[in-house]
């Protein structure tokens, strides 16, 4: 039976499940039955996503990611190498917690750094950026760029992910985009239109 979707031959993927057409599952990936992957994905070598789990549409999740059941990947979503998500929030070998899941989302055009980890039962905001190797505990704002450990918002990026200058009060101007953006104390509120 012809699909259009690619699996690489030494991939995993167990049926029923849907996937998008487009979608590139390459080296030694596992798709389990019951996962939700959008159209014009890439799940990179060794990924895993999981029986409840959902990947929106044009999302990538680089090399040794590991999507388990109750996260939810919104629309272009980027995952970097062997980043983690977690789904209970006290695990123990010997004590079964799969009825205690935690929800959790990232939003629309969230990247996720290199080796983060996101505990589970946050949000993670539109277009928000989590620096290589932090730990999110809490939500993390749209737009927010958030680095360390745990992870703390060290200042805003734009849509196109490149950091915007910190001037606080301020109309904040893209770099690299020209998006213009108007900063309250509480958010970046969505793109200006120019003129």
């Amino acid at each position: 039976m012809a699909s259009d979707y690619y699996v690489h031959p030494t991939a995993t993927v167990e049926q029923p499940c849907q996937i998008g057409p487009g979608t590139r599952i390459w080296h030694y990936a596992h798709v389990m039955a019951g996962a939700r992957v959008g159209r014009d994905c890439q799940l990179g070598q060794g990924v895993f996503v999981d029986r409840d789990a959902v990947v929106g549409d044009r999302c990538k999740l680089q090399n040794n990611v590991s999507v388990y059941n109750a996260v939810v990947l919104e629309d272009d979503v980027f995952c970097g190498p062997s980043m983690v998500f977690t789904n209970v929030i006290n695990p123990r070998a010997f004590i079964e917690r799969k009825h205690e899941f935690r929800p959790t989302r990232v939003r629309r055009g969230a990247t996720l750094g290199a080796n983060t980890t996101i505990v589970c039962g946050v949000t993670i905001g539109e277009y928000a950026l989590v620096g290589a190797g932090a730990v999110v505990t809490r939500d993390v704002k749209p737009y927010a760029l958030v680095l360390g450990v745990p992870a703390r918002q060290a200042g805003w990026v734009c849509y196109c992910g490149t950091a915007l200058p910190q001037r606080a009060g301020a109309i904040l101007v893209c770099r690299d985009c020209g998006r213009r953006y108007r900063e309250t104390p509480q958010q970046l509120l969505e793109p200006l239109v120019a003129g």
